[in-house]
């Protein structure tokens, strides 16, 4: 279940960066309570998940998330660049993440 959780906080994460994007430095009233609700509810998740997870594994893979996520968010919805490099970068979070998953004991 701390999986679970921990995967659904890092897609908080994503909402909520995103919805700091949207914000326009907090001038958009929707966006920046968007923000506000996404953040306490990833880091309630994300404190919930840590009770049983290893710390340097679920913040990695919490952070991951929200770095993977953020940036194809970025590349998919807002015309970021989808340059080689960054996509081979992506992958290597990506497989930080698979291999934190894998080497945890939980």
């Amino acid at each position: 279940m701390a999986w679970v959780l921990l995967i659904i906080a890092g897609l908080f994460e994503v909402g909520w960066a995103t919805a700091m994007k949207a914000s326009e430095g907090f001038t958009r009233l929707g966006p920046t309570i968007l923000t506000g609700v996404f953040m306490i509810l990833s880091f309630i998740l994300l404190s919930v998940a840590m009770k049983t997870l290893p710390l340097g594994t679920a913040y990695g893979v919490w952070t991951g998330i929200g770095a993977v996520g953020s940036a194809l968010m970025g590349m998919f919805f807002m015309g970021e660049s989808r340059d080689p490099v960054r996509l081979l970068c992506i992958a290597l979070i990506l497989s930080g993440i698979v291999g934190l998953k894998l080497t945890s004991s939980e």
